[in-house]
């Protein structure tokens, strides 16, 4: 491990470490300047130009995309579809794993082979049965039906993560809780979760860039007035083709808020799917 660290830390290692990071970062500078641009400075040259002519940058592209009706509402529906199945996927995820870890039931072990196993069933298998199903409850075309979509597919990686996590807590620690009077409610609220918590954030960070990114469930499950921002960028390109100038402002946005929120949980991130990812 010294030897690692040691390897990584060298100059060499970090040199090339940085040109990756600007070699991925290049496409996203690219689409800030190009939804910096106008449509007619876009036609007469490449995103780079614009670092030799940077009078031609403006905003006047994210003015009008904000009195982009459709853009906007379908920004909003966004929101209103990845936060709460964001919330729903961590707190039945973390019941459920703390459940599989430390709590004694019949067929638990069963059951959490079957959860597992749901690991390997892609999602194309469940869209048109769903979609039969959701015809049938009244939720096809909702913003709810995409929510109880992506929760029920999102469970299964969920209850696998946090259920490894939990099942690292020292047992003698909720032993002595136990000891001292501590329901399996307060040990979970007051104990469980507050260790859980780099996993808890890494499962967030992870479900939230899942559906945030999401199209194809939201193309088949989101009618009009529920589409996400994913699905409108996609019509605008089929209608106008090449209306860069909405285009460019619409992608960058879309692609801003969930790097924000990696950027800004990464270290839970990555210490939450390294802890519960082995036993």
């Amino acid at each position: 491990m010294t030897a690692l660290r040691r390897c990584l830390s060298s100059g060499l290692v970090q040199s090339f470490l940085v040109l990756i990071g600007l070699v991925w970062l290049t496409p996203l500078a690219g689409l800030f300047l190009s939804s910096l641009r106008s449509a007619e400075d876009t036609a007469k040259g490449g995103w780079w130009t614009a670092l030799a002519s940077p009078g031609q940058l403006s905003f006047d592209n994210y003015s009008a995309l904000l009195q982009n009706s459709g853009m906007t509402h379908a920004f909003w529906n966004t929101v209103l579809i990845s936060v709460p199945t964001t919330f729903l996927v961590v707190v039945l995820a973390a019941l459920a794993g703390y459940a599989f870890a430390w709590l004694d039931f019949p067929g638990r072990d069963t059951v959490f082979l079957v959860v597992v196993a749901l690991l390997v069933v892609p999602v194309q298998i469940g869209l048109l049965p769903v979609a039969k199903l959701f015809g049938q409850l009244g939720l096809f075309g909702t913003i709810p039906g995409v929510v109880l979509f992506h929760v029920a597919y999102g469970l299964p990686f969920a209850v696998f993560l946090l259920r490894n996590y939990f099942a690292e807590i020292p047992g003698e620690m909720l032993e002595a809780a136990r000891l001292d009077g501590g329901t399996e409610w307060r040990i979970f609220i007051q104990l469980v979760l507050p260790v859980g918590r780099p996993a808890l954030a890494s499962l967030a960070i992870f479900q939230f860039l899942w559906v945030w990114n999401d199209m194809l469930v939201a193309l088949l499950f989101a009618d009009s007035s529920s589409q996400p921002l994913t699905v409108e960028l996609q019509s605008q390109v089929r209608q106008f083709g090449s209306n860069i100038d909405v285009l460019a402002p619409g992608a960058f946005l879309s692609l801003i808020v969930p790097l924000v929120v990696f950027f800004a949980f990464q270290r839970h991130f990555v210490q939450g799917v390294m802890a519960g990812s082995v036993k």
